[in-house]
């Protein structure tokens, strides 16, 4: 077979999807299992892609026919496998198995899938395989059956008003489902309208947003609604639309203007923080942005500082007040210069604000105003006790209406202790009466009152004054010293911590504390046994100089503060010596002698023991009332007993006095040596290592031949009753 007819046959060949191969030998039972090779092994067949198009609806649609060139007696049997035959989808492709025509059973959709790979194997009749099994692959081919999309309906920009040219604003999107490759997704972007005249363009490619002029002006137009489209096959195929609403950014293009430039205004004398009037401005830029709200400044014509200009953030006036009060009689006319700018700078050089500037008069009118008191509060002192008729001050006030003549009449409006008496005429004040030092209304050592000033004018006027009056502390009080418990220390001066004497002065700092603390010089002998010592400024402490006899020794002290002049007092002190253990505290057998108190004396001491003497006494007889009582009570329930006896027939067998028990108590009680031992308490023992102690007299360490008792005759009536019903015989 020569070269040329070899040739065309490979053609067709290739025209039916066929090619020559080397046979094999065939595994008739599972033909899609690869025999063992051996050796190389070339493939017998090769059929080239299959292209179809997407939504064909010539169905069904022979698609190739696949012949093998080992023929066999009986012919060959063709099958197919794969995605579209026996798996999902199914039912796609189909092949004759005696023929070898592939089929298209349904239409096809690239956008789910682009290409399918099918298995071809050729058989004999009895099941062997006569060709390695081969792949058929069908491409399917796009059609533009797919509508490009933006993927918004509605695409938002914004550009400040003044841009250049290019600025860029926003960008629209789209997408295309149909083959990217092809002309089918070659998407083309415009822009359909967008009013004139035309500020914007689109990319066709990117579907960028620029500006194309000068000329975006927010105070014209704020915002541009655009209309996009979108279309495929570069312009000329499917299409859609959606928008661009792009909004214009304001710039402080435009400067804040008066809408006058000279204005005339009226306000009163003598008030503050009230408004004059309002100037009004105007600007084209956006309300209530930086750009729009308005800075006014006084430019010239306040020197000190009387007005004030604040924005009205509601109507971006400029609201002109009243910060410190006017006076008519020194200034009543002001002419004021005034500027407007706003917050932000201005970024554009628009022709300048020919009413920037404006011109404010303004007239002060005259009224009444209030008299001022010249010192307010006015301070003073006074010493403590001055007397009624005591001069305290001149609180005198002046009208500032020079021009109307005026009189200022003054009174109290407070003055709680009703301490002060004010002249109506000229605001002089002096005491009426001693105020005293506990007065609830005076606060740490102040007085306050408060004064009226009242001018005549019409209408009339009133000023208020406070007065404070320092009530200056005077040393007229003398310290004196603190009342003690018992005022006792050990007679050895080594034991024992000493006698603490405090002090009180009834005047206030300075005239008070520290205080001094000194042995009357009066007598000499006091300063030759005691001694006292510094503690603080209000305390001393009191020791014997040696070992001093036990009892009660009397003391005169001086104390003396620290006013000026000083004050001194002299004091007794009554002071009890007694014998003390090691511990410093009094021994038992001392207690009798600690019983006087600082300050006491014989007579008051005679005093108490009376007292208790008559307690006693009264105890006593209340006893032997109750006792008596007793008996005749006993001696009624014994004869109601008996008359039951009598009655009732019940036999008595009390017996009494004829037992031993009785007997025996008979004799104790008939025996004066001998206690009454049946009883539950004792007392027969007294004295040193007792648990009651010592009950002996206070002056028991002395023998009693010693003792004196001659002055126990002064002690009054009731002590010498007490002595007869006690007393020896």
């Amino acid at each position: 077979m020569d070269t040329a007819l070899l040739l065309a046959l490979g053609l067709l060949a290739q025209s039916l999807g066929l090619s020559w191969g080397v046979p094999r030998r065939p595994s008739t039972l599972y033909p899609w299992r690869r025999p063992p090779a051996l050796g190389r092994v070339r493939r017998a067949w090769v059929i080239p892609p299959i292209s179809v198009s997407e939504n064909y609806k010539g169905l069904p649609y022979m698609l190739v026919q696949i012949r093998s060139d080992k023929r066999q007696p009986g012919g060959v049997i063709y099958s197919i496998q794969g995605p579209g035959v026996d798996e999902e989808p199914l039912g796609l492709f189909s092949v004759e198995k005696f023929s070898g025509r592939v089929f298209l059973n349904a239409e096809l959709d690239r956008e789910k899938t682009s290409s399918y790979r099918l298995k071809v194997f050729a058989l004999d009749r009895g099941g062997s395989v006569l060709e390695e099994p081969t792949d058929l692959e069908i491409v399917v081919v796009d059609q533009n059956d797919n509508r490009p999309a933006f993927v918004q309906e509605v695409f938002a920009g914004r550009v400040l008003e003044g841009a250049a040219p290019g600025t860029y604003v926003t960008r629209a999107e789209a997408t295309d489902a149909d083959d990217p490759d092809t002309d089918n997704a070659a998407l083309h972007y415009s822009i359909l309208a967008q009013g004139s005249p035309e500020l914007f363009s689109i990319h066709e490619r990117t579907g960028e947003i620029r500006t194309v002029h000068v000329g975006l002006d927010r105070e014209a137009v704020t915002t541009y609604n655009l209309t996009l489209q979108v279309a495929d096959m570069s312009g000329q195929g499917l299409s859609a639309t959606a928008s661009a609403i792009i909004s214009v950014d304001d710039i402080n293009d435009n400067a804040p203007e008066f809408t006058r430039g000279k204005l005339l205004m009226e306000v009163t004398e003598a008030v503050s923080g009230v408004d004059v009037g309002r100037l009004e401005v105007e600007d084209r830029d956006l309300p209530g942005s930086p750009n729009w709200v308005a800075n006014v400044t006084i430019l010239e014509g306040d020197p000190e500082g009387h007005f004030g200009i604040r924005t009205d953030p509601r109507t971006n006036e400029g609201v002109l007040s009243v910060v410190k009060p006017l006076d008519y009689e020194s200034h009543a006319h002001y002419e004021l210069r005034v500027s407007v700018q706003n917050e932000a700078p201005l970024q554009a050089a628009p022709p300048r604000a020919q009413r920037g500037q404006a011109t404010v008069s303004i007239r002060v009118q005259d009224v009444n105003e209030a008299p001022v008191f010249l010192e307010n509060p006015l301070r003073t002192s006074l010493a403590e006790g001055a007397p009624p008729g005591t001069f305290v001050a001149s609180f005198s006030a002046q009208d500032p209406d020079t021009v109307q003549l005026q009189r200022v009449s003054y009174s109290k409006d407070y003055d709680p202790e009703d301490w002060l008496q004010v002249d109506g005429a000229t605001g002089q004040i002096q005491t009426r009466r001693v105020l005293s030092p506990a007065s609830p209304f005076l606060k740490d050592g102040w007085y306050r009152a408060i004064v009226l000033a009242l001018d005549d004018g019409s209408p009339p006027r009133t000023a208020t004054g406070t007065l404070s009056v320092e009530i200056l502390a005077v040393n007229d009080h003398a310290p004196a010293l603190a009342p003690l418990a018992a005022p006792s220390l050990c007679s050895e001066p080594e034991r024992g911590p000493g006698l603490l004497l405090g002090a009180t002065d009834q005047d206030l700092p300075p005239h008070g504390a520290p205080f001094r603390f000194r042995l009357s010089p009066a007598e000499p002998g006091l300063g030759r046994n005691w001694s006292l010592s510094h503690v603080n400024g209000t305390h001393a402490r009191l020791r014997p100089r040696h070992t001093l006899p036990e009892g009660l020794h009397r003391l005169r002290l001086l104390l003396q503060d620290s006013g000026q002049p000083p004050k001194e007092r002299e004091q007794p002190l009554n002071v009890t010596l007694c014998r003390c253990g090691l511990s410093g505290a009094c021994l038992p057998g001392a207690a009798a002698l600690r019983a006087g108190g600082a300050g006491l004396g014989l007579g008051v001491l005679a005093v108490a023991l009376g007292s208790a003497a008559v307690l006693l006494l009264l105890v006593l007889l209340v006893l032997l009332r109750a006792r008596f009582r007793q008996r005749s009570r006993d001696r009624s329930l014994l004869r109601g007993l008996q008359d039951d006896y009598l009655r009732d027939n019940i036999l008595n067998y009390d017996e009494q006095g004829g037992g031993e028990e009785d007997q025996g108590l008979q004799a104790a009680d008939c025996d004066p040596s001998v206690p009454p031992y049946d009883t539950a308490l004792i007392y027969d023992y007294e004295g040193e290592g007792s648990v009651a102690g010592t009950l002996s007299s206070p002056v028991s360490s002395v023998g009693e031949e010693d003792q004196d008792y001659d002055y126990l005759q002064d002690w009054g009536p009731r002590f010498a009753r007490l002595a007869d019903l006690y007393g020896h015989p």
